[in-house]
């Protein structure tokens, strides 16, 4: 999806990062990422007094490797340093509230520019900083 509303971030064929500015609101359901990330970001729309019929999710086994991580900036402004595989920096961009930011491969360091409150989501079990390389 092409606008200036959600921007891919990428580095050779891989997605690093998406960026879904705050203002992004479809007129229909959307799913922004492919069907076999890891993370999936979508956006659900439904009518007033529509209904999304319950249901639970059956155990599914899947194979994981990384980990990928969802912020949403729930206060302030914030930038992000995006960087490659091999641990260079591709581009900062700014993040305001309400903004959105899927973390998929490659690094990633923030700046915080005005107070920030951030919602993070990522997949667990959480292992502690083992799974992380400082640079």
């Amino acid at each position: 999806m092409k606008n200036n509303l959600i921007e891919n971030i990428e580095k050779d064929g891989q997605l690093l990062a998406m960026i879904v500015r705050s203002s992004f609101m479809p007129d229909q359901t959307t799913f922004l990422t492919s069907d076999g990330m890891n993370q999936q970001i979508g956006y659900i729309v439904r009518s007033k007094d529509g209904l999304i019929d319950p249901h639970m999710h059956q155990p599914t086994k899947r194979l994981i490797v990384g980990t990928t991580e969802v912020l949403l900036v729930k206060k302030g402004v914030v930038d992000v340093d995006i960087y490659s595989m091999d641990r260079k920096k591709i581009v900062t961009k700014r993040l305001e509230e309400g903004d959105i930011i899927l973390l998929n491969v490659g690094g990633h360091g923030f700046r915080i520019i005005e107070d920030a409150v951030l919602v993070e989501v990522k997949q667990g079990p959480y292992v502690g900083e083992s799974d992380k390389q400082r640079f």
